[in-house]
């Protein structure tokens, strides 16, 4: 007798092309279309910003459910519904529209302050309790809903809490996935009267209550069926290191039996050098020929000389302390006295923002700084560059390693979470490994990493049999999905049992 396919159903606050601000909306967007391949049938609800890419994917008002009311601690607010479909799947998107919460200028963030929104505790509460009542209003049954990061979080309890005994989620199980432990959602107190939440519920240590106020992290950590993060290493890093923690590694040690780590996947069909339509000439792991003109391409659109034999090295990055710019920063000096050139594309905090301009001044020809975020070009960067730079502080999953090896461009990272499980340290002696890391976080240490970079570069055999090694990596979201797809049946094996 056949298995019914497991039904899930994603909540994210992103998912690309519609609405990507990172690496979460790449994981909402191919994550699902995975999952289907394994036979599982997966839908996808996200807010409706304002800046959502309707040339991207064809969206619609949803014709299923019309909009509908929902009560917030003070008022009562619209929600509109919208859909799309997740190209080349039958994954559907539906997106929550509220002209009050949604329709600005910013996803996370106001442009015009570079800080979050202050009513984002409202914003995101109001998407939750939207999403549920959705699901409810769309009728199909839901085995798991899979939550991802703190504008999700307090769905487990939600369903706990006001939905307990409600015949629709009566089997629905929970997952919650930490993407990054460092932003946890914290508002005051009153932030659960959105949500409908008894004040009886939060107290001292409660899993709603942080230092005097409401963490919309933890109340997921504590409620949801299952728990997991991006990485085996991220997640043995919070369980057991207050720096990684945050201070969630009490709460999340309560629930180590269910805590776990799965590494992220890319997408292999728009991350691959043979097909790659933003790219100056495709390339593959047998010919790679088109490689040096990537290089050239990228050299002249960052105003470098064109010298194909300086080793050139790239970063894409949200352009903050976490990913390392301290560092970099302060290792420039060291940096510029090696045979390289630097290219950056990324934007973030204002401090990095001045430092990197004046960086790129100062080194004319030697630095290329782009302050914006480019789908296009960071295609070109990791084609076209030798190696790719990582000095994370800490890093749940990483993904632009990933394309680098598939790019053959040799990452060099940091060994923390992601990057120490997916980049091995290269061995001449015994012809192994796909990248370079180095542990200790400071700049004497990544430039060491960065030398020794350079001293295999000058070698073409052994750099091409590194390029080879790392190209013949396999970073599919088969794999995960595979993990995935177990873990939901832990779940609902357990809510049968």
């Amino acid at each position: 007798m056949a298995h019914e396919p497991l039904k899930i159903v994603m909540l994210a606050a992103e998912a690309s092309p519609l609405a990507k601000v990172g690496g979460l909306g790449d994981v909402i967007a191919a994550l699902p279309k995975a999952l289907e391949q394994l036979g599982a049938q997966v839908s996808v609800v996200i807010p409706a910003y304002r800046s959502i890419r309707t040339d991207a994917a064809a969206v619609h008002p949803c014709k299923a459910v019309p909009g509908f009311d929902v009560a917030m601690a003070s008022s009562v607010q619209s929600a509109e519904i919208l859909q799309a479909r997740l190209s080349g799947t039958q994954v559907d998107v539906y997106l929550i529209a509220s002209r009050n919460y949604f329709d600005r200028d910013g996803i996370y963030t106001d442009p015009a302050t570079g800080e979050g929104y202050p009513d984002d505790a409202e914003r995101f509460t109001f998407f939750m309790k939207s999403a549920l009542e959705l699901l409810v209003r769309i009728g199909k049954s839901v085995d798991v809903i899979h939550c991802h990061d703190s504008q999700t979080a307090l769905v487990p309890a939600m369903l706990k809490l006001n939905y307990q005994g409600h015949p629709f989620f009566s089997k629905a199980g929970t997952l919650f996935t930490i993407h990054n432990l460092a932003y946890q959602g914290i508002y005051p107190r009153k932030a659960l009267d959105h949500a409908g939440i008894s004040p009886d519920h939060f107290y001292p240590q409660s899993p709603f209550e942080y230092w005097g106020q409401v963490n919309f992290m933890k109340a997921g950590i504590a409620f949801a069926d299952k728990v997991n993060t991006v990485s085996r290493t991220y997640a043995r890093e919070i369980l057991s290191d207050p720096e990684f923690g945050f201070g969630l590694e009490g709460v999340l040690q309560s629930r180590a039996a269910d805590v776990s780590g799965i590494v992220n996947g890319i997408d292999y069909d728009e991350w691959n050098p043979e097909a790659d339509p933003l790219i100056a000439a495709r390339y593959s792991i047998r010919d790679r020929s088109g490689k040096k003109r990537c290089k050239e391409d990228l050299q002249r659109r960052f105003r470098l000389p064109v010298a194909p034999a300086v080793p050139l090295l790239g970063i894409v990055s949200r352009m903050v302390d976490q990913k390392g710019f301290d560092l970099l920063a302060e290792a420039m000096g060291s940096l510029m006295a090696l045979n390289l050139q630097l290219v950056i594309l990324g934007t973030g905090q204002k401090k990095y923002h001045s430092i990197f301009r004046q960086i790129a001044s100062r080194y004319p020809g030697r630095v290329g700084v782009e302050l914006s975020f480019d789908n296009e070009l960071a295609h070109k960067i990791e084609a076209g560059c030798d190696m790719f730079l990582m000095p994370s502080k800490f890093e749940p999953c990483g993904l632009n390693q990933l394309y680098s090896l598939r790019y053959g461009t040799i990452p060099i990272v940091r060994k923390t979470g992601g990057l120490a499980d997916t980049v091995i340290q290269f061995d001449g002696g015994g012809g192994t490994g796909t990248g370079f890391s180095f542990s200790q976080y400071s700049p004497e240490a990544m430039l060491a990493a960065i030398r020794q970079a350079l001293t295999v570069y000058d070698d073409a055999g052994a750099w091409e049999a590194l390029i080879v090694r790392a190209m013949s990596q396999d970073w599919s979201w088969s794999r995960s999905a595979g993990q995935y797809l177990q873990l939901y049946q832990n779940i609902c094996s357990t809510k049968l049992s």
